[in-house]
């Protein structure tokens, strides 16, 4: 596998920085314990690198009381921790089209069961961003929910959710919530929770965190209380056995049995790995790569580009298709032939694919990461004019 051109980083970051696996290496050989569970210096330990990990990503995140970081398996996990804790039978929600399906089809299961209301505004195929105008136009008066992702994993485009988190704020005080998806833009494109006026931020730790697969957590900022909530997952939460039902308390109250510890303690390390870098110069980075995909082959007729053709408001991704090949059969050349592993498919996103036109097939995206480089860019580029050609 180390020969592998990899391409994939909106799915899955690859590789790792290597104190990430040190990192849980050392965590798994000495201080391994349950964290909580017990008065021995192991399960203090644990519980302190616990502690400064979510001290790390609320700060990480702009977030006021490290207590309202909650972790979670992953950033699917996470919204729905979020969705199903702060919506009740007859809410109303309004979501976009270019959603993974970690918010759509949770949300479509409570509409389709007649618990929830839903609305979904769409985007410009131009520009790939949605207008804050349609979501104030959608708005109703039982409207709990605006679930929006801050990333389009489709088309990479950023999404103006600042705009649209205050324009909720001015308009009905706080009283209709703003969950925000980081999955594709928290570690590369600043998100401010208190800035961008974000009342529940989720995001996966395996994305550009650079961090292991199976972490993840989202920031419950602090105009929400508890009692607009519910416990997505009970069970044990170590420091409080006697309670009858989960301890309202954040973050134990949304946080329900033994921890992935060892991927928490990689996930510091990454995060540490990616301030020490500098987010600002990933993205340009990115970036960089991505114009460069656009350039050499917005011109060739034989490939369709979607979305705009500057990567100024992107993050490393793009979605592209070949004339003469499905996206499965280029994803398959491409890495049969050339060693290089992109993404073929619908994406876990097919409202995106079908205001596209591209839907069932997909496309094949592109998403070049942090550890890219020019050489391996350059590979890429020959490869798929070649196949165009």
């Amino acid at each position: 596998m180390t020969n592998v051109l990899y391409f994939d980083n909106a799915a899955t970051s690859w590789p790792k920085p290597p104190a990430v696996g040190q990192r849980m290496a050392a965590f798994l050989d000495s201080e391994a314990a349950n964290p909580g569970r017990a008065g021995h210096r192991m399960a203090v330990g644990a519980e302190k690198m616990i502690d400064a990990v979510r001290k790390q990503l609320t700060d990480f995140v702009g977030g006021t009381d490290h207590h309202r970081l909650v972790f979670a398996m992953n950033g699917t996990d996470a919204l729905n921790i979020a969705m199903k804790g702060l919506l009740r039978h007859g809410d109303h929600v309004i979501t976009t089209t270019l959603e993974h399906n970690s918010v759509s089809r949770p949300l479509v299961a409570m509409a389709e069961a007649g618990f929830i209301e839903l609305t979904r505004v769409g985007f410009s195929s131009d520009s790939g961003v949605i207008d804050p105008e349609d979501i104030r136009r959608a708005l109703r008066p039982n409207t709990r929910l605006v679930a929006v992702t801050h990333g389009s994993n489709v088309l990479g485009t950023v999404q103006p959710i600042a705009a649209v988190g205050h324009m909720l704020r001015q308009i009905n005080n706080g009283r209709t919530r703003f969950l925000v998806d980081g999955a594709q833009t928290l570690g590369v494109v600043p998100i401010h929770v208190q800035t961008d006026a974000i009342d529940i931020l989720a995001f996966p730790g395996h994305k550009s965190l650079l961090g292991p697969t199976g972490t993840g957590g989202l920031y419950v900022n602090t105009g929400v209380t508890l009692d607009e909530l519910s416990a997505f997952r009970e069970g044990g939460t170590g420091g409080d056995s006697s309670s009858p039902t989960m301890p309202r308390l954040f973050p134990y109250f949304l946080e329900g049995g033994t921890p992935n510890t060892v991927g928490i303690a990689g996930l510091g390390a990454a995060v540490e790995f990616v301030v020490a870098h500098g987010p600002e110069k990933t993205l340009a980075h990115e970036r960089a790569m991505v114009q460069a995909i656009i350039d050499r082959l917005a011109d060739n007729p034989k490939v369709t580009i979607y979305g705009p053709k500057s990567a100024a408001n992107r993050v490393g991704t793009l979605s592209l298709n070949i004339e003469g090949y499905t996206p499965q059969e280029a994803g398959g050349i491409l890495d049969e032939s050339f060693s290089i592993a992109v993404r073929p498919g619908l994406h876990c996103s097919p409202y995106a694919h079908q205001a596209l036109g591209t839907f069932p097939d997909g496309t094949v995206r592109v998403s070049p990461g942090h550890f890219n480089t020019n050489e391996e860019l350059n590979v890429l580029l020959n490869a798929l004019a070649e196949m165009a050609d």
